[in-house]
């Protein structure tokens, strides 16, 4: 039922920016936390950045001072802006939405970075 739907994802340049947005079929208030991963072909799965509802936040070791995470709970979506983006930022970008117990996923979002 709940839906997960990535956009701005594309190809960019070293060093450029991209803004990625999740829009959420259902009120952000449903979910305790909300946070963005990243799958690069043959490795596993990783946390990017993650909030929860009072506005933590939390990043990984890559994204910390690069990425920023957000959300706009009147418009149901949680953004991810990426400055200065590196090669290895490659990967599929993917939503996620944790209500309880339950975990909810996007489709994802192909991010490039490259020359």
């Amino acid at each position: 039922q709940v839906q997960l739907v990535e956009s701005g994802g594309g190809l960019v340049q070293p060093g450029g920016s991209l803004r990625l947005s999740c829009a959420a079929s259902r009120s952000l208030f449903w979910f305790n936390t909300m946070g963005w991963y990243r799958q690069a072909p043959g490795k596993q799965r990783e946390l990017v950045a993650g909030i929860t509802n009072n506005d933590i936040t939390n990043y990984s070791g890559s994204a910390k001072g690069r990425f920023t995470i957000s959300r706009d709970r009147a418009k149901n979506t949680v953004s991810l802006q990426m400055n200065s983006l590196k090669p290895e930022d490659t990967a599929v970008y993917y939503c996620n939405a944790v209500a309880g117990s339950i975990n909810y996923w996007g489709q994802g979002t192909q991010v490039t970075v490259s020359s």
